[in-house]
């Protein structure tokens, strides 16, 4: 089984969700970018939810099924169509074999994902660096996959990510977060920071207020993990993303929240972001409530089946 990526699009690449354990040897975690879109449609087609998947910019790419395939589409929506109809994100899609997936336009987020039941083949290797597609690409299908779903089955509401183009962003606090003087302090929770254009994978750089510590001096380098917000020397900022560095000697003043990474993950150049300080005990509980709400969904399928 496969499909055929006919038109590359922009940056279209195959993702997972990352790899882990192995960044005291230097190897960065990598995988998708909004890794809670990869695990709410792999879980709803009954995949493993470290699937891999097909991340997509627009213009995405446009793909030729080449048997039947039941998949289903998250993260960005980039007004879908199979065969000239509109097809929607977080529920099961039935395509035949012969049938024409394109994007048409973007109506919300930066990144879209493209699950089939079964899964993609990937080799997964440490060195293994992210590949863009060129020109026609095949990519096989696993044929291991047991049909476990229905199609038209959907994803709640209260799972989906609340996507915007200026989400105010939960975070707590870093291990240098009390180097900032106060009046940085609170500027950092009171105004609003710009996505510039150099950004990409590795991280966002924020434009805004510039921020400032009360010693300058510097710092050795530490561990830093995706989210981690870093404070450059033009007291400019930057917040780590799923191809970050495993080490920085930037002053980590703050770490976004699991469960908000997704808002931002689906952010662009020009798109704006706020933050807001929690404590780590109610970041904990509201990642518990999403792990609880997941396995909910893996259940409904699994009962489904």
């Amino acid at each position: 089984m496969a499909i055929l990526v006919r038109k590359p699009g922009m940056f279209t690449t195959v993702q997972d969700l990352g790899r882990t354990g192995f960044q005291r040897f230097g190897v960065n975690p990598g995988g998708a970018m909004d890794r809670t879109a990869v695990r709410l449609i792999n879980t709803l087609l009954g995949n493993a939810e470290d699937a891999a998947v097909l991340e997509m910019h627009f213009p995405a790419a446009e793909i030729l099924f080449e048997n039947d395939v039941t998949f289903a589409l998250g993260g960005a929506d980039f007004a879908a169509e199979l065969n000239g109809t509109s097809v929607s994100n977080w529920q099961c899609i039935r395509a035949r074999s012969g049938d024409t997936l394109r994007f048409t336009g973007v109506k919300k987020g930066t990144r879209a994902y493209m699950a089939c039941g079964g899964g993609l083949v990937r080799e997964k290797a440490l060195g293994e660096l992210t590949k863009r597609f060129e020109g026609e690409t095949r990519i096989e299908i696993k044929e291991t996959h047991s049909a476990r779903t229905h199609v038209d089955a959907t994803i709640a509401y209260s799972l989906v990510p609340h996507y915007s183009r200026f989400p105010t962003v939960r975070v707590i606090d870093g291990p240098e977060s009390d180097s900032l003087t106060a009046k940085s302090e609170a500027a950092f929770f009171r105004e609003q920071f710009l996505v510039t254009q150099d950004s990409n994978r590795m991280g966002f750089r924020l434009e805004g207020e510039p921020l400032y510590r009360m010693n300058e001096g510097e710092m050795v380098s530490a561990g830093v993990a995706f989210g981690t917000i870093q404070l450059l020397t033009n007291g400019q900022m930057i917040v780590l993303m799923a191809d970050h560095q495993t080490s920085g000697g930037y002053p980590r003043i703050a770490q976004v929240i699991s469960h908000d990474l997704p808002l931002l993950a689906q952010l662009g150049p020009g798109d704006k972001v706020a933050f807001h300080q929690v404590e780590i005990a109610e970041a904990e509980r509201i990642a518990l409530r999403f792990e609880r709400d997941l396995a909910l969904l893996r259940t409904a399928v699994s009962l489904r089946s």
